[in-house]
C-alpha cells in the first residue's frame, strides 16, 4: 500500500480478489457505500482514496459532457500522486427536460426534485474515468428511468427517512421509492445504482492487456 496518501482507509477486499488474475489493482475515488458494494460484488480488490474536489463545470455541455468532465476532474487529482494503480472515479446525474438535477441541498430540494420525476420518464448518466499510467480513459452509460405517479407523502415519508442529499436527483433505485415507485428501466441498473459495472470491468480488463 502506498503510504503517501494520507486521507485514505482500506476496504475489506472481496473473498478470492480479482477472479480473472489480470486487473491492476483498483482506487476507489468515491465515497460512494452503492460503488464500493458494487465493486466487493465484482470481486475486484480496491481500496478507497478520498480527495476533495471542486464538481462544477463549464455552461454549454450536453449531460454526458457534464458527467465525463466532472469524472475526469476528480481523476486530475491524482495525476501526481499514482503511477502502477487504476484511479476509477466517477459521476452519476440525474436529466429530466433538458435540465441536469444534481444532490439536493435541503429535504425541501429533494421534495421538489422527486415531484418533478413523478409520473415520468428520466435519464440517468454516469461518466466514468479510469486513470492509468497516465492516460485517462473515459466512458458513459445512459439509462432510461420511468416513476409510476407518486403521491406526496410517498415522497415526504421517503426523503424523511433515507435523507437523499447524497444522491443525485434525490432518490437510490435500491431504496424504498425505487422499489415501490419504478415501473421500469431501459438500460443498465447498476449504471442508474451509480457504477455501470459491465463496461467499467470490459475497460479494467482491457487496460492489462
Amino acid at each position: 500500500m502506498n503510504s503517501s496518501f494520507p486521507n485514505e482507509y482500506q476496504k475489506v477486499s472481496p473473498a478470492g480478489g480479482d477472479l480473472e488474475g489480470g486487473i491492476p489493482p483498483v482506487i476507489l475515488a468515491s465515497k460512494s457505500p452503492r460503488r464500493q458494494e458494487l465493486l466487493r460484488l465484482m470481486d475486484i480488490d480496491f481500496r478507497v482514496v478520498l480527495k476533495d474536489v471542486d464538481e462544477s463545470y463549464p455552461e454549454g455541455l450536453t449531460p454526458p459532457e457534464v458527467a465525463l468532465y466532472i469524472a475526469r476532474k476528480k481523476a486530475e487529482a491524482y495525476t501526481e500522486s499514482v503511477t502502477d494503480e487504476v484511479v476509477l472515479t466517477a459521476d452519476t446525474i440525474v436529466c429530466i427536460d433538458g435540465l441536469i438535477l444534481g444532490k439536493p441541498e435541503t429535504p425541501g430540494g429533494a421534495v421538489e426534485m422527486l415531484q418533478r420525476l413523478s409520473g415520468r420518464v428520466h435519464e440517468v448518466i454516469t461518466g466514468v474515468c479510469l486513470l492509468y499510467k497516465g492516460t485517462y480513459n473515459m466512458f458513459f452509460d445512459r439509462s432510461e428511468v420511468f416513476f409510476r405517479k407518486l403521491t406526496d407523502t410517498e415522497i415526504k415519508s421517503y426523503v424523511d427517512k433515507y435523507q437523499p442529499l447524497d444522491k443525485a436527483g434525490s432518490y437510490g433505485i435500491q431504496e424504498r421509492i425505487g422499489l415501490i415507485g419504478i415501473e421500469r428501466i431501459n438500460g443498465s441498473y447498476t449504471n442508474v445504482v451509480g457504477l455501470p459495472t459491465e463496461k467499467v470491468y470490459a475497460q479494467l480488463l482491457s487496460l492489462s492487456r
